[in-house]
């Protein structure tokens, strides 16, 4: 179940803003919140409606928030218990204003009422590396017909790892937190959208780790870096590097919400 949330919310995130106008809350025109016995997972986008069929709380949450599954401290029942969602985008609004949304539906439909707090944990920032970034900043108008923009995690052939896609460093650093060595903050000073295109080696004893496991493990010895790592791959093919490093991480502590949604 944590496997197939984490990897829900990666798609999420391909759908979400990097940034939002501050002086106006984006919120769902209309919203219809059902409790279902069937947790399929499935999701629908288009530029008027979002649809969420078997959906469990915790990847909206995660999203909402933009963190990862074990930064978020609440009722195990946010894993297990699953809805079916479909709201309408207002007019003037976007899918870039998914997070906002998300965040208001939960706001008003369950009660939610949250705090953070920043934690030490170790782990990795995502810094220019020495001899300078190697990125191509995206360009919209050489896409066709949007295909491949959004970020997103692949995997190549043969067991080799891929991300590819359009992206934020800040969303390079949330893919790169989901591989299992840690938490992953991005301290590039890099503001643009990159085209990116990312393989290497995954390390059999590491990679495969379950994301609920990810933040604990980071707080051991640095794991090695074996030929072809994901470490050798973010220096060579993108002049970044992944820096071992004592992090301050934001957990969200849910203080309530409602198991049963109100109003429809």
């Amino acid at each position: 179940m944590k496997v197939r949330l984490e990897f829900l919310v990666v798609l999420l995130m391909a759908f979400a803003a990097n940034g939002q106008n501050a002086s106006v809350q984006p919120k769902f025109e209309v919203a219809s919140v059902k409790r279902t016995d069937s947790c399929g997972f499935g999701r629908t986008f288009d530029p008027q409606t979002v649809a969420l069929r078997g959906m469990p709380l915790k990847p909206l949450l995660m999203e909402a928030f933009k963190v990862k599954m074990d930064q978020i401290e609440g009722p195990s029942w946010l894993e297990t218990d699953c809805f079916d969602i479909s709201a309408k985008i207002p007019d003037g609004g976007s899918l870039n204003q998914l997070s906002a949304m998300l965040l208001a539906l939960l706001t008003d439909r369950f009660k939610l009422a949250v705090h953070t707090e920043d934690r030490p944990r170790s782990g990795y920032a995502l810094v220019v590396d020495k001899g300078g970034p190697k990125l191509r900043e995206d360009d919209p108008k050489t896409a066709f017909m949007g295909s491949g923009r959004a970020g997103q995690m692949l995997f190549g052939a043969a067991g080799h790892g891929r991300l590819k896609g359009v992206m934020t460093m800040a969303t390079l650093a949330a893919n790169l937190s989901s591989k299992g060595y840690g938490p992953v903050q991005d301290l590039t000073g890099l503001t643009g959208k990159y085209d990116i295109d990312l393989s290497w080696d995954p390390d059999p004893d590491i990679e495969p780790r379950s994301p609920g496991a990810e933040i604990a493990a980071a707080d051991g010895p640095a794991p090695p870096e074996p030929p072809g790592s994901l470490f050798a791959a973010v220096r060579q093919s993108l002049g970044l590097k992944l820096e071992r490093r004592k992090l301050q991480i934001q957990f969200v502590v849910i203080d309530h919400i409602e198991r049963v949604p109100i109003g429809n």
